[in-house]
C-alpha cells in the first residue's frame, strides 16, 4: 500500500510530505485548493508523461517520491524479476528538469519510463480521468471475471494446453518442409556430424590439452628452475640449505644442556628439513617427467587448432561440442525418419487440439456463467450509485479463431450509465464522475478479487448528493475494510465516512501562493465536515450534524 508522498518544487508546492493509513483516506479542501495537483504529481511518480510547465517557477526541477508498503505478491514478484526488489519496501522517485529530462527510480536504481509505469500499474489504481485506469485494460477484465470466476484450474489447463499444442505445432511445420529444403538439409546435417566425428573430440580434452601444451611450451623454463632449487636446496656443497639446517641444528643442540628453551627451535628447524628433504625428492621425481618434446608440441599446437577452428566454424565454446554433436546427430535421425515422425506428430498435434478445445469450451462456459452473476451483481450497485436505470454487461464472444493461452474469448465490459443508453465499452464512457462511480460499483462487487492494493477515486461524488451521496460513502469505507482507498471529494457524505482525513489548502508563504496538505485531528475533522455542509459560516447545527454524521460512520 501507499505509506507516503513527497513532493517538492511541482506546480504551487514547494514542499509537502504526506503520510497515508490503511482504509479509507479522504482529501477535502476548497475548490482551486490543489488536490488535482496531488493527483498529478502521484501519477507523474507512477510513470505519467512529464511537462515541463509543472515545474514550480524558479526552481529548476521537481522532486517526486513515493514510498510502499509490499503487500501486493504481483509487485513483489516483478521487482524480484527485475532484480529491484529491497526487503518489503519500494520507493519510487521521479525527476523533472527544466531542460525537458526526466529521471526515474526504483528502490534507488535508474530505470525507464516504462519500466517505471509497469510497475505503477501494480501498485495503485487511478479511478477516474486518468491512464492508470486498470478496468480500461481488456486484460484486466479479463482477470477480473476469472478472479471473480475462481476457476484458476480451468485457467491453467487452457494455458499450458495452448502452450503444449503450439510447441507441438512448430515442430511439425519445421518437419514438413518441402522435399528439396528436406535434402538440402540432410546434406548438411550429415557432412557436419561426420566433421565432428572426424574431430573425435571428448570431454574435457580442450582443457587438458592447454594444460600440456603450457607445461610443454615452458619446458625449459621449467627444467631451469627445477635444476636450480634443487641446486640452491640440496646438490650445492657449498651452500646448500639442508647442510645449512644440519649445521644450525648441532650449534643449537650444543646450547640446549644450558637452556631447554631452545629445544622447541630445535624441532621445527627437524620438521623443516624433514619437508625440505622430501620437497627435494619430489622436485627430483617432476624433473625427470619433464620433456623438451618439439614434435608433440606441435601435435597439441594443431590439435588445439583444430578444435578452435570448429567451435568457430558453429559459432560455440569448444567445450560444447559434444553438445552440439549430439544435437546434430539427433535431428538427422528425426528428419531421416521424417514419414514416421510426422505421422507421430500429426496424431499428437490433433490429440492436444483436441484437449485444448475442450478446456477452451469449459472456460467459456465457466466465463459465460459467471459474466451473468457479475452483471446482475454490479448492475444493483450502480443503480445504488446515482445511476438508475443503468446496466453493466460484461460481453464475451467465442471464437476458435481467438485461440489463445487465455482461451477463445474476447471479453470487454460495456456499460450504460443511464436509462435508455445503449451499453458501450467502459473505455467510451466519457464522464469522469460516472467512469469513477462504475469503477466503484464494479470494485464493490469484486473486492476480494482485487490485485492492486492502492485505490483512488477522483471526482466520484460527482453529480450526486444526498443519500446516494452516503450510499457512496459507505461503500468506499466497505471497500477500505479490504483495501486501502483514496478518494478525493467535495461531498460530507462521503468525507465522513474517512478512516483518514486530510485537507488541502493554500496559503501564502514568501509572498507565494502555496498548497499545503495536513491530517485532520478529531475536532479540526469535525469543522472540516461542518464547512462543508454549510460553506463558509459554520454553525452549531452544522457542527452537530457533522459530529452525528461522523458517529454514525464508525458503526459500520
Amino acid at each position: 500500500m501507499l505509506t507516503n508522498l513527497t513532493i517538492k518544487n511541482y506546480a504551487i508546492i514547494d514542499e509537502l510530505e504526506l503520510e497515508f493509513a490503511n482504509g479509507l483516506t479522504a482529501i477535502t479542501g476548497e475548490t482551486g485548493a490543489g488536490k488535482s495537483i496531488i493527483l498529478g504529481a502521484l501519477g507523474l511518480v507512477l510513470g505519467d508523461r512529464a511537462d515541463t510547465d509543472s515545474i514550480k517557477q524558479s526552481c529548476n526541477h521537481a522532486d517526486i517520491t513515493a514510498g510502499f508498503d509490499l503487500q501486493n505478491v504481483a509487485a513483489a514478484d516483478w521487482l524480484k524479476q527485475q532484480g529491484l526488489d529491497q526487503d518489503d519496501e519500494c520507493i519510487l522517485r521521479r525527476r523533472l528538469a527544466r531542460d525537458g529530462r526526466s529521471r526515474a527510480f526504483i528502490n534507488g536504481t535508474p530505470v525507464n519510463l516504462q519500466t517505471l509505469r509497469e510497475l505503477g500499474e501494480l501498485l495503485i489504481d487511478i479511478h477516474g480521468q486518468h491512464e492508470h485506469q486498470s478496468l480500461m485494460k481488456n486484460a484486466s477484465q479479463r482477470q477480473l471475471l476469472d478472479d471473480y470466476a475462481k476457476h484458476a484450474t480451468l485457467v491453467a489447463a487452457v494455458r499450458d494446453g495452448f502452450e503444449q499444442m503450439k510447441q507441438t505445432q512448430q515442430r511439425l511445420q519445421q518437419l514438413e518442409l518441402d522435399s528439396t529444403a528436406r535434402n538440402d538439409r540432410i546434406d548438411l546435417l550429415r557432412f557436419q556430424t561426420q566433421e565432428l566425428e572426424a574431430l573425435a573430440y571428448t570431454a574435457n580434452e580442450y582443457t587438458e590439452l592447454n594444460e600440456k601444451h603450457a607445461r610443454l611450451a615452458n619446458a625449459e623454463r621449467i627444467i631451469g628452475t627445477l635444476h636450480q632449487v634443487i641446486e640452491n636446496l640440496y646438490a650445492n656443497d657449498d651452500s646448500n640449505i639442508l647442510s645449512q639446517l644440519a649445521h644450525h641444528t648441532s650449534a643449537l643442540s650444543d646450547i640446549a644442556a644450558l637452556d631447554r628453551g631452545i629445544e622447541p627451535a630445535i624441532d621445527m628447524i627437524q620438521e623443516a628439513n624433514i619437508q625440505l628433504e622430501e620437497c627435494v625428492s619430489h622436485l627430483r621425481s617432476y624433473l625427470d617427467d619433464v620433456e623438451l618434446d618439439t614434435a608433440e608440441l606441435a601435435s597439441i599446437d594443431q590439435r588445439i587448432q583444430s578444435i578452435l577452428d570448429l567451435a568457430r566454424k558453429h559459432r560455440v565454446e569448444p567445450e560444447q561440442l559434444p553438445d552440439l554433436h549430439q544435437q546434430l546427430a539427433t535431428e538427422l535421425h528425426e528428419i531421416l525418419h521424417t514419414d514416421e515422425t510426422l505421422d507421430e506428430l500429426r496424431a499428437h498435434c490433433q490429440a492436444l487440439q483436441k484437449q485444448y478445445k475442450h478446456a477452451a469450451r469449459q472456460l467459456s462456459k465457466s466465463r459465460q456463467h459467471a459474466a451473468k452473476e457479475l452483471n446482475k451483481a454490479i448492475t444493483a450497485a450502480m443503480q445504488t450509485l446515482g445511476m438508475k436505470g443503468g446496466q453493466f454487461l460484461c460481453a464475451i464472444d467465442s471464437n476458435q479463431d481467438l485461440a489463445s493461452a487465455h482461451g477463445i474469448d474476447k471479453i470487454e465490459f460495456n456499460v450504460s450509465a443511464n436509462s435508455g443508453q445503449a451499453c458501450q465499452p467502459l473505455a467510451r464512457v466519457a464522464s469522469g464522475g460516472e467512469l469513477a462511480r462504475i469503477s466503484l460499483a464494479i470494485q464493490m462487487i469484486t473486492a476480494a478479487q482485487c490485485r492492486i492494493p492502492t485505490m483512488i477515486f477522483d471526482e466520484v461524488d460527482s453529480g450526486v448528493g444526498g443519500g446516494i451521496a452516503e450510499i457512496v460513502g459507505q461503500q468506499l469505507r466497505l471497500l477500505g475494510n479490504a483495501n486501502q482507498v483514496v478518494c478525493i471529494t467535495h461531498l460530507p457524505q462521503v468525507a465522513s465516512q474517512a478512516h483518514q482525513h486530510l485537507r488541502v489548502y493554500k496559503e501564502s508563504a514568501r509572498e507565494q501562493i502555496q498548497t499545503n496538505v495536513y491530517a485532520l485531528s478529531d475536532k479540526e475533522r469535525i469543522e472540516e465536515i461542518a464547512r462543508m455542509l454549510s460553506g463558509v459560516e459554520i454553525t452549531k447545527q452544522s457542527l452537530a450534524h457533522a459530529k452525528d454524521m461522523i458517529a454514525r460512520a464508525q458503526v459500520h
